[in-house]
């Protein structure tokens, strides 16, 4: 079963609110992560099982962040605010940039989301590849 991240700043809640509930059915049978308010909204208003986290500020943000680097999260939806400026925008930094580390998809607004809601590889068992990183975990080994 694939596992998604669902996560929006407070000016982007509603928008992600109703396009999870467009897209409910697909998300019916997924697991879903998010941080807390919006875990909880979605969780209260589309009756969606959701594994809610600490608000993003609070440490959510990181707490999703470590399901990424552990491999845990297949698609990372994260309705971020452009046009405001949020305290916490080095979490916000971190929490894509593992993302893009490990290989993730990641859709920060509504049309990047329905075209990969919509794609026939997140329908399929679509392996991504994972990046090997031996390389530069070795690099201050003496023992190499």
């Amino acid at each position: 079963m694939k596992s998604i991240a669902l996560i929006a700043h407070d000016g982007k809640k509603a928008e992600l609110l109703d396009w999870v509930a467009t897209h409910a059915g697909f998300f019916q049978h997924k697991t879903l992560y998010a941080t807390g308010t919006t875990g909880r909204l979605i969780s209260d208003k589309l009756q969606l099982p959701v594994h809610c986290f600490a608000s993003g500020p609070l440490g959510g943000d990181q707490q999703i962040g470590a399901l990424i680097a552990e491999q845990k999260i297949d698609w990372l939806v994260f309705f971020w605010d452009p046009l405001s400026s949020q305290p916490h925008d080095p979490d916000v930094k971190a929490l894509i940039r593992l993302a893009v580390v490990w290989n993730i998809p990641v859709a920060c607004n509504k049309a990047t989301a329905d075209f990969i809601v919509h794609s026939s590889l997140f329908q399929t068992d679509y392996q991504r590849s994972v990046p090997d990183f031996s390389a530069h975990q070795r690099r201050f080994d003496p023992a190499k």
